[in-house]
């Protein structure tokens, strides 16, 4: 399945020789004064996310998809203020490539607790990779049959795109293909991984062929929610202004964020955001490769930070990343837990909102309420 040609791999300027061990080199000498537009190589891929990860954790949700349907609500604030470029980092599922798309990073990093969320964008890393086109991979994703001239799809609709994949079936042989071909990508990736690892990964993609686009976030030992959305939903979602805004909605978005997995350039680690060490290690890669920070997603991970008495934790770990003025928090909040949020878009359940880092880097607050209200970026 490795269709892709990495046209950006130029001979004598790979960045390559960097083993998974040497946890220790110098972020500098993996990206250095390379322009964007080339590579990492594999190792050094490999070495960036075996160095800033940290153990594993527990977390009640699969986190396939996402359950934040506005969360593309906020993109035209992060233009108004100029967050783009840098570095971006982020938790959780494929929402963050939507954020990527339209924030543009020179490299992301997607960081959790849970080491299965590092195990789920390796699978969408390879299923994207071998995909030049949006209907490869949603109909790949879902383990369908590619339509018969898959290149006349570049300029369609993400809805054509989708209710062309709901309306075929499974193919079973193409998903036993796709499973060989995603293995074989994920071990040449370098990062270590199990046979347990591996039947991970293969059980997250049963769970989008089984369910194609009617797919909903899970959490386990509580009954799914009336306001989940489904993953049909979450690709045709809008910004403020009514536009198709995700990834996936258009072939620029996706080619970007393509483009940045073929380099290598989106590394998932395994992290806790108040741990002792994942976030600390990233903002030494970050000071090594002369980069800054430039919006961190959050989700509503602070939540639960602040009820563990962590929060601290994290504002410091936070305020010690090198990052630009613009650089922003974006994060979600859930109305269960608190009032209905003054930045909340009617018809939505969860509020994504934007704050400035130096607002939340600041710290000395006294309520979850406030942590999530103050110095908050208007969305209009």
């Amino acid at each position: 399945m490795r269709k892709v040609r990495r046209r950006w791999l130029v001979a004598g300027l790979l960045l390559g020789g960097v083993g998974c061990e040497s946890e220790a080199t110098p972020a500098g000498a993996l990206l250095g004064a390379v322009p964007p537009e080339q590579a990492l190589s594999d190792s050094a891929f490999a070495a960036l996310s075996a160095r800033i990860s940290e153990g594993g954790g527990f977390f009640d949700t699969d986190n396939l998809i996402s359950n934040e349907r506005g969360h593309l609500k906020v993109l035209g604030a992060l233009e108004r203020r100029g967050v783009t470029g840098g570095a971006y980092v982020g938790v959780g599922p494929d929402q963050n490539f939507s954020y990527i798309a339209r924030i543009r990073p020179r490299i992301a990093f997607i960081t959790d607790v849970r080491r299965d969320n590092l195990l789920h964008h390796l699978l969408l890393k390879a299923l994207i990779e071998g995909a030049p086109t949006r209907v490869e991979f949603l109909s790949a994703l879902h383990g369908r049959p590619e339509p018969p001239d898959p290149a006349s799809w570049v300029d369609s609709t993400v809805a054509s795109i989708v209710a062309w994949v709901d309306g075929v079936g499974a193919d079973s042989l193409r998903v036993v293909a796709l499973r060989a071909a995603v293995e074989g990508s994920v071990r040449r990736y370098g990062i270590e991984v199990s046979d347990e690892d591996l039947a991970t990964m293969h059980r997250f993609h049963q769970a989008f062929v089984e369910a194609g686009p009617g797919l909903r976030f899970t959490t386990f030992g509580r009954p799914p929610r009336p306001h989940y959305p489904t993953y049909r939903q979450l690709v045709a979602e809008t910004d403020l202004e009514g536009r198709p805004a995700s990834y996936l909605a258009d072939a620029e978005g996706y080619r970007f964020v393509r483009e940045l997995q073929v380099a290598n350039r989106i590394v998932p680690v395994v992290g806790d955001l108040a741990g002792t060490h994942a976030v600390g290690e990233l903002g030494d890669v970050l000071r090594e490769m002369g980069l800054r920070l430039t919006a961190f997603y959050v989700s509503n991970v602070e939540l639960y930070l602040w009820r563990g008495g962590r929060f601290d934790r994290w504002v410091r770990n936070l305020a010690e990343l090198p990052r630009g003025e613009e650089a922003v928090v974006i994060r979600s909040y859930f109305p269960n837990f608190g009032g209905i949020h003054p930045s909340a878009v009617p018809g939505y359940h969860a509020t994504q909102t934007l704050q400035p880092v130096s607002v939340l880097a600041d710290g000395g607050f006294s309520s979850y309420w406030e942590v999530v209200t103050r110095g908050i970026i208007p969305l209009r």
